[in-house]
């Protein structure tokens, strides 16, 4: 099985955003996945570097349970447990048939350009 790769992107309008992922689903070979936020504030507030860790040790570690990966990144087991959930339903992490929790991606880029943005008057 080929290894996945994720792109993170950040680009105003999720229309365009959602039109350039499905240009590259087109294509007959895996081009990897895409992740797309509107704005810096929601890319940092829901990827934040505790979250990160938690991605890096599930990429290094492989699967294992909420506990275990606590014990890892040295955490709480209930902040974790928060952090893993909602990385799951932003599709970093998923879970296992035994509901231990992997990264399924081998790469994860993230292309952001921010640009200033007129405020409104």
């Amino acid at each position: 099985m080929e290894k996945r790769k994720l792109t993170i992107t950040l680009q105003a309008d999720w229309k365009a955003a959602l039109r350039a992922a499905g240009k590259l689903a087109q294509h007959t070979s895996y081009q990897g996945e895409t992740l797309n936020f509107q704005t810096p504030a929601a890319f940092f507030s829901r990827l934040t570097e505790r979250r990160w860790d938690i991605v890096n040790a599930l990429q290094q570690a492989g699967s294992m349970g909420v506990r275990e990966l606590a014990r890892y990144v040295g955490r709480d087991v209930k902040r974790v447990h928060e952090d893993a959930q909602a990385l799951v339903e932003l599709g970093l992490l998923e879970r296992t048939e035994k509901g231990a929790l992997h990264c399924p991606f081998a790469d994860i880029h993230v292309d952001m350009h921010i640009t200033p943005v007129k405020q409104a008057a």
